[in-house]
């Protein structure tokens, strides 16, 4: 059952740009369609203007797409939002409002995004974290309705909660702030990365199918536990961190509209800080150390975006190939005194939106080009890139 009208308006940019080589079109000519959905990715990117962000693949792929400076989620919190945008209804309308439900049994039994590709002679794949997993997602991630084949999730996930962060005092701790030594690591490798490479390996596989494809890759950072190879970190001296201009909590602000962070609270590190319910505050130089850690998070992932998006150049792809990037939510910095999601401020309902649709919103690349080299954020300089904005 789909949505009437402009209820999957996500599905209607992505069919009204492809023109005749959408659905209707044979399989050699239909585009094939990348979906990145990023966990708790607020629009602190380069495209967006953040000056001390280093994000070049993500740019790099604004500066060929259409980029939108105004894109919402329907709630800050994982499974509504996933569940609203994988569906096109609102919150309202899946009600689902937590992660306890799954809409197909408790408000309609309404078609998905990959669904409709599926029944449309694509291929449908899924990658890391596309539907939030558990209840919400009927505990299969929606297979088999959504899916051509089953969900993959990395085996490394399990780890993300456990004692795998070396503190001070040379100890495994189960902490907010974890930069790692991968190979020190269960598995020796991080969620991600297995995303990616598995992601790759999906490509691979569809090149020569001959099928069109719908490809989505879920990734979890930058959502807590900030877990991530440590040499991220030096992208982000403490002495370039700032704390976030505006920390106080709104005077009158009803505590219905407050979440006094009982996500990071449980961290062994935020522990050791002994902070009072349910304001806080949290001392500046930790502050520091946690805005410090999700900018980390964030390049990091966009290394991740850069290898997943260099694969289309090797494989030849990056011409047949629609790609979206874009968010379930944000999440809070110490802005309004907050450092969660949950809210309905800006910094976590508003989002990074992105749509690269090849010949449209970028030319196609000359024989020999590439549309995504990857770039290293650790290079002292990186390519200049200017998106347009829709």
């Amino acid at each position: 059952m789909l949505p009437p009208g402009g209820g999957l308006l996500w599905l209607g940019l992505v069919l009204g740009s492809v023109g005749s080589a959408a659905l209707g079109s044979s399989a050699t000519d239909a585009l094939n369609v990348l979906l990145i959905i990023v966990d708790d990715l607020r629009p602190s990117l380069g495209c967006y203007g953040d000056k001390l962000i280093r994000s070049p693949n993500m740019d790099q792929l604004a500066s060929r797409s259409l980029l939108f400076q105004n894109a919402f989620a329907q709630q800050a919190v994982c499974a509504p939002s996933r569940v609203s945008l994988l569906t096109g209804r609102r919150p309202d309308t899946t009600r689902l409002y937590d992660f306890n439900s799954y809409w197909r049994a408790h408000s309609g039994n309404f078609s998905t995004i990959p669904q409709y590709f599926k029944e449309n002679g694509y291929v449908t794949m899924s990658v890391g974290k596309v539907f939030h997993p558990g209840v919400s997602s009927n505990h299969s991630d929606d297979s088999p309705y959504s899916w051509s084949v089953p969900p993959y999730h990395p085996s490394s996930e399990k780890y993300e909660n456990t004692k795998t962060c070396r503190g001070p005092d040379g100890e495994l701790h189960a902490n907010l702030l974890c930069p790692v030594d991968v190979a020190d690591v269960p598995e020796g490798t991080l969620p991600d990365k297995q995303s990616t490479e598995q992601a790759v390996r999906l490509l691979g596989k569809m090149k020569t199918s001959g099928s069109p494809f719908f490809l989505a890759v879920g990734y979890h950072k930058p959502h807590i536990p900030f877990r991530y190879p440590k040499e991220f970190q030096k992208l982000y001296p403490l002495e370039n961190i700032t704390l976030a201009p505006d920390p106080q909590v709104p005077a009158g602000l009803p505590p219905v509209a407050y979440n006094p962070w009982m996500d990071i609270r449980q961290r062994e590190d935020v522990q050791a800080l002994n902070l009072s319910v349910p304001y806080g505050p949290i001392p500046a130089d930790f502050q520091r150390k946690i805005r410090q850690s999700y900018f980390a998070c964030v390049s990091y992932l966009d290394t991740q975006v850069g290898h997943l998006l260099s694969a289309l150049d090797d494989l030849q792809l990056a011409s047949s190939t629609i790609v979206a990037l874009t968010s379930d939510h944000g999440w809070a910095l110490g802005e309004h005194g907050e450092w969660a999601k949950y809210s309905n401020f800006d910094v976590t309902t508003r989002v990074p939106l992105l749509f690269y649709v090849p010949g449209r919103t970028a030319p196609l690349p000359a024989a020999g080009d590439r549309l995504f080299p990857y770039l290293d954020p650790f290079d002292s300089i990186s390519e200049s890139v200017e998106p347009e904005n829709g």
